[in-house]
C-alpha cells in the first residue's frame, strides 16, 4: 500500500490554493483527508500527543486513512534516547490506544549533533517497542555506514530516507517498509519539487518491494508540500 501526504495540515498558508477560501479551519482536516490517505503528526513533537488528542482525530478520518507520529523531542533531542523508559512507554501507550488500527509509523526524528556512536546505536536498540514500525530519520551522515544500517534493519527498525540539502538522498526502503519524507532543496522547508525530481522518486517508488511506502512532504512554508504531494499522488496512484 501506497501512503502520500503532508508534515502536518493546519497551515495558514495553504489557504488559499489547496484550502478553499471560504473554508472555516475547524473544516481543514476533513478536506485535507478527502485529498491523502495519510497524515504526518509533526505537532506532537512539540507536545506530548495524549490518548484523548489522537482519539479525536482517530474519529475524524475516513476508515482506510493513516497517521503516522513523530516522536516527542522530549525522547529524540533533549534526553537523546537516554533514560527515555517511562516517556517512551507512555506514547506508545497513547499511539496504540489513540491510534488503534490507523497508526502508520512511529517516526524518530533525530538531531543534527547526534552523530553515530556504538552506545547511541544500542540505546536506540534497546528503546525501541518492535511491536510498532519504528522509523528513525538521522541527520548526520556518520550513520549511514553500512554496517550499521544493517544493524538496524535486523533489529526491525526502519530508515527514513530523506530529500535535504546536505544528506545522502536514497530510497532506504526495505521489504516491509519504505518511508521517505521531502525537506525541501536547496531551501529546507521552503523550496517546490520540480516535475522531474517528483517523477524520479515515483518511479523508484514504483519499483520498490516494501508492503507499505510511506510519503510525506515536510516543505510546509508554503503551498509546496501540498502541491507536490498532489503531483505525485498522481504519477504513483494515478489518480
Amino acid at each position: 500500500m501506497v501512503y502520500i501526504g503532508c508534515s502536518g495540515y493546519y497551515y495558514p498558508a495553504w489557504k488559499p490554493g489547496f484550502y478553499p477560501d471560504d473554508l472555516p479551519k475547524s473544516k481543514w482536516f476533513k478536506f485535507y483527508s478527502e485529498q491523502f490517505n495519510t497524515l504526518e503528526l509533526n505537532n506532537t513533537f512539540y507536545k506530548f500527543p495524549t490518548t484523548a488528542s489522537l482519539k479525536k482525530l482517530y474519529h475524524s478520518a475516513p476508515a482506510d486513512f493513516v497517521f503516522s507520529i513523530k516522536v516527542p523531542r522530549l525522547i529524540t533531542h533533549y534526553k537523546q534516547m537516554n533514560d527515555c523508559h517511562n516517556q517512551l512507554l507512555d506514547f506508545y501507550t497513547s499511539v496504540h490506544e489513540g491510534m488503534k488500527e490507523k497508526t502508520g509509523a512511529i517516526l524518530f526524528q533525530l538531531p543534527a549533533r547526534f552523530s553515530f556512536t556504538e552506545d547511541r546505536l544500542e540505546n536506540i536498540i534497546k528503546a525501541l517497542n518492535p511491536s510498532f514500525s519504528n522509523v528513525v530519520e538521522f541527520r548526520d551522515e556518520s550513520w549511514w555506514a553500512p554496517e550499521v544500517l544493517k544493524l538496524l534493519r535486523k533489529n526491525k527498525i526502519h530508515i527514513c530516507g530523506i530529500s535535504h540539502p546536505n544528506l545522502p538522498d536514497d530510497l532506504m526502503g526495505d521489504k516491509e517498509i519504505t518511508y521517505y519524507r521531502f525537506h525541501g532543496t536547496p531551501e529546507l522547508y521552503l523550496s517546490t519539487y520540480n516535475k522531474q525530481a517528483l517523477q524520479k522518486r515515483a518511479d523508484e517508488t514504483n519499483f520498490c518491494k516494501s508492503k507499505n511506502v510511506f510519503i510525506y512532504f515536510n516543505n510546509t512554508i508554503t503551498l509546496a508540500g501540498a502541491k507536490n504531494a498532489k503531483t505525485i499522488r498522481k504519477m504513483i496512484l494515478k489518480k
